[in-house]
């Protein structure tokens, strides 16, 4: 499988000879047609994709441009970020979000096909790494990262997600490559072969964990958080498109900054937004994007996330995804500078929102929050029919997570939530008197 995955990461990496050689931002009389590459269902780009497309900002701000040409804009709903590279190195795709892994894979196609590309905003992001996660089935016996050992794991070759899979596997002391049997699968798929039982876990990207966990076909075995390694989404756009069009693709970013305003503002309705546009329920959206999610928002290119870029490609090198990837020239922000202005200064140094205790009730436009776990367990043991979700951070890394299905720890009156049974066997090991107790313990202990 090893084998295969390589064969298949080479092969994605090979010119295409149907390659057409028209820029996708082209023009016919007086309308221009600007093409857009994103992902409905991976939501941490929805600022640059589901959302920003359902409001209509980068349209609006097209209008605004003037000098007598109409604008259309081409949306192209994908998978995944491959198929984007593959269509941007094409010249038919202007602009695209995807993943960081991902993207070094569209910087390094892009440069090796002659039509380079390069990163000019961030859409979504969290500075630990929670992004990723690692999942068994409900009644699977692995509790913890060594008990994979031998194990067949799905992911994507390629994906933040195998990323995320590869480090953990080397801090637990395990070959990626030789001590667990990887299946290299699209995440549905995958999600597929683990309620099937022929893939014991899954590590996977936004937002596959949390939707297989809130659908009862998952818990979580491993928080990517747990590596305290940012990950991050964000846009690229082709260098021919840019130079040539740059005020498009400042209006571009101007609008995604305007529906990241909108999404922090009204993020209830964000989330139900984004739900209608991609089938997945809002809770789920809502545990990501929602006020104090897992994924923060903001297009602003943070030095911590090049930073972070800079050490993935490292592990792409290894599985032989990539050769050297010069990640400096690769990222550009100077078109979102000039779009955001004196607010970019602002941006860059804004800090992810922290982390709380939220209960989102049946009806309600609004979301309220607890100052800790256990006030939050007592409103919900209050009020068991007027809930429509209920959210607690990790206790240590601050991962949010869906309260019913967390692991929860009392520590003498304190109630502390986790995402990964390991990461609760520890700190009950670490602290005298603490234990490992049922959501239904901690629902009683709250009341």
């Amino acid at each position: 499988m090893k084998h295969k995955a390589v064969a298949a990461a080479a092969v994605l990496l090979l010119p295409l000879t149907a390659c057409g050689g028209n820029a996708a931002a082209g023009s016919n009389g007086s309308t221009v047609t600007v093409t857009v590459g994103y992902q409905s269902k991976t939501i941490n780009t929805v600022t640059a994709g589901t959302l920003l497309r359902s409001l209509g900002y980068f349209e609006k701000e097209l209008n605004s441009l003037g000098g007598g040409k109409h604008y259309k804009v081409d949306w192209q709903d994908y998978a995944t970020g491959a198929p984007i590279t593959a269509q941007m190195t094409a010249g038919k795709i202007d602009i695209g979000s995807m993943g960081d892994f991902p993207l070094l894979i569209n910087a390094a196609r892009g440069r090796q096909l002659g039509r380079p590309t390069h990163l000019v905003s961030v859409t979504g992001y969290n500075l630990r790494g929670g992004l990723n996660t690692i999942v068994t089935s409900p009644d699977s016996k692995l509790s913890a990262l060594t008990d994979l050992k031998g194990k067949k794991v799905s992911t994507s070759v390629g994906s933040a997600a195998d990323g995320t899979l590869v480090r953990a596997l080397q801090r637990a002391g395990i070959d990626p490559d030789k001590g667990i049997q990887k299946l290299n699968q699209q995440p549905a798929v995958g999600a597929s072969a683990l309620s099937a039982g022929s893939a014991d876990a899954l590590s996977q990207f936004v937002a596959w964990p949390g939707l297989l966990t809130f659908q009862g076909k998952a818990k979580a075995l491993y928080d990517g958080a747990q590596l305290n390694l940012p990950t991050f989404h964000g846009v690229t756009a082709r260098e021919d498109f840019a130079k040539q069009r740059p005020a498009v693709l400042e209006a571009f970013l101007k609008a995604q900054s305007e529906a990241t305003d909108y999404l922090n503002a009204h993020p209830v309705a964000a989330a139900e937004s984004v739900a209608k546009a991609t089938g997945l329920p809002a809770e789920v959206v809502y545990l990501y994007n929602g006020a104090h999610g897992i994924s923060a928002f903001d297009p602003a290119v943070k030095p911590q996330l090049i930073s972070a870029l800079k050490k993935d490609v490292s592990v792409l090198k290894s599985a032989k995804l990539t050769g050297d990837i010069d990640v400096d020239s690769f990222v550009d922000d100077r078109y979102v500078r000039k779009a955001l202005g004196a607010d970019y200064a602002q941006r860059l140094a804004a800090k992810p929102p922290a982390s709380a205790n939220e209960v989102w009730p049946k009806g309600a436009e609004k979301t309220v929050s607890f100052k800790s776990p256990a006030q939050l367990l007592s409103y919900v043991g209050k009020h068991k029919d007027g809930i429509r979700a209920a959210y607690v951070p990790d206790a240590t890394t601050g991962t949010l997570w869906i309260a019913d299905k967390a692991v929860w720890v009392a520590d003498g009156s304190r109630l502390l939530p986790f995402v990964a049974p390991a990461t609760a066997k520890a700190y009950a090991a670490a602290h005298g008197g603490a234990r490992v107790i049922t959501y239904a313990e901690a629902l009683g202990r709250a009341s």
